[in-house]
């Protein structure tokens, strides 16, 4: 009776197991290929410390970014080189970046007031 009780259990506990292992809910693979835009990205609140516009660029004292970037102030290029007169050193932004060709680049800037 004892030999019976061992086998019986090891497939009442592993039995649930391999059937999970086995459907495929452990592959979440296919997630690498979703992007979202610029329009979908969520806002980061950020305070613009320089202007660079020859450079093209935003100097930003920043939060927590969604690909993980932790709190910091680094330079980030525009997409639209019109936003640099729209913002002054010191000013409240709430932005979305992406990195586009290996450079960290703002693609959606709201000025706060």
């Amino acid at each position: 009776m004892k030999k019976m009780i061992v086998p019986f259990v090891a497939v009442a506990l592993l039995g649930p197991a391999i059937g999970m292992a086995a459907s495929g809910h452990d592959d979440h693979g296919s997630h690498g290929g979703m992007h979202m835009d610029a329009t979908q990205s969520a806002l980061i609140d950020g305070i613009v410390k320089k202007v660079d516009k020859a450079g093209g660029k935003l100097t930003v004292s920043h939060g927590a970014l969604p690909n993980g970037m932790p709190p910091m102030t680094m330079a980030f290029l525009v997409k639209d080189a019109s936003w640099l007169g729209k913002v002054k050193e010191g000013q409240k932004i709430r932005f979305a970046s992406e990195n586009i060709d290996g450079a960290m680049t703002i693609v959606r800037l709201e000025p706060q007031n």
